[in-house]
């Protein structure tokens, strides 16, 4: 065992998940108190890694990697939230036999639940009943899941996540890989991991060279990333370690009220993601899951953000498209904010300057 692997994997032992442990690293406020004793009562999982909780503004209770990591009173709150979230938003309901471990909204892709643990249990977490709460209790059959890809030969594509999958070992992770590309109708493999930016220390040499190759099956992997100060130089290298594993890296960030929604941090973010290599992908509106409701905000939110602070701001490589995921799939949120008007001869545009030009309207 190389002493990378072995940090890794003791970073997931020595998890900061007590009121003790954050005492470390914090002057923890009473808020946050009330919020760990209410979350412990009622047995719902918290914490991050030390590498992650070193970020926090030990002094700033609205610190926000803080926001993310400690558990809040206002997590009680559910006057938006969907009860029994998940079931609707993943089709668990219908009359489709599916293994627990497998997810679907789309007709030629699925998401693929290899487990319900994570390196860092996100305050905000979509999946907060299985893998937060754990209400929900899913059966994680890796081998039924499997078979039930194997069985359906529309599925091209397949989104490995939970949880997050890089949290299994290299041997489950190298065997899950080498099945999936063995299944003749299986084009491409997704990898879902908070792992580059809140346990950068995964990316081995040992997993490196499980993902490494030019395969008929390609790896995709997307990572989540909320606020430019979660972005170190041990996340860049992570991320160029990926990459010359011909891995591309993409980011799904979440917008989420007091955190990113302004457009300063808003900019910074998606401009650092580029500095180290990260393509933002998504930005999604905050879905809604129960518990949540304090992290929302308006729904055109997003859409001004990019406006405001990408559109003509800075490069378009760090402009998301702005989705919010539903039961139907992702459905785009973004507006015609540079479209002012048309005519029968012209469109009329308008940038980021507010400077109008004019475009030909072509007939059909």
């Amino acid at each position: 065992m190389t002493h990378q692997m072995e940090e890794w994997m003791r970073q997931l032992e020595s998890s900061v998940n007590t009121l003790e442990k954050l005492q470390n690293y914090v002057t923890v406020s009473p808020g946050e108190v009330r919020g760990i004793k209410v979350a412990e009562e009622e047995g719902v999982r918290w914490g991050t890694t030390p590498y992650f909780a070193s970020l926090m503004d030990p002094k700033d209770p609205d610190c926000p990697i803080r926001r993310q990591i400690v558990p809040s009173v206002l997590e009680q709150e559910n006057r938006y939230g969907v009860e029994n979230y998940l079931e609707w938003k993943e089709n668990r309901l219908t009359d489709e036999h599916r293994p627990d471990c497998i997810a679907r909204q789309y007709h030629d892709r699925i998401a693929f639940l290899v487990t319900d643990v994570c390196a860092m249990y996100c305050r905000h977490c979509f999946r907060k009943e299985l893998v937060v709460v754990r209400g929900l209790r899913f059966r994680f059959d890796i081998e039924e899941g499997l078979q039930w890809i194997r069985d359906h030969e529309e599925i091209r594509d397949v989104l490995v996540t939970g949880g997050d999958p890089f949290v299994l070992s290299d041997d489950k992770i190298e065997y899950l890989i080498a099945q999936l590309r063995e299944i003749p109708h299986v084009q491409m493999i997704r990898f879902g991991t908070r792992t580059p930016i809140v346990l950068p220390q995964r990316i081995t040499p040992a997993l490196k060279k499980i993902l490494s190759g030019n395969h008929r099956v390609p790896i995709w992997l997307n990572t989540h990333c909320n606020h430019p100060k979660e972005i170190t130089e041990e996340t860049a290298r992570a991320v160029y370690d990926l990459l010359t594993c011909g891995i591309n890296v993409g980011n799904q960030a979440v917008l989420l009220k007091g955190i990113n929604d302004d457009p300063e941090t808003f900019k910074a973010l998606h401009q650092k993601l580029i500095s180290v290599r990260i393509r933002p992908y998504y930005l999604f509106y905050c879905e809604p899951a129960p518990g949540i409701d304090h992290f929302r905000t308006p729904v055109e939110k997003g859409a001004e953000l990019i406006r405001d602070a990408i559109r003509g701001h800075t490069t378009g490589l760090a402009q998301p498209m702005y989705v919010v995921a539903t039961r139907i799939g992702k459905i785009m949120l973004m507006p015609y904010y540079s479209y002012v008007e048309k005519s029968d001869n012209e469109y009329t545009l308008r940038n980021y300057k507010g400077e109008i030009t004019t475009l030909p309207n072509i007939p059909e």
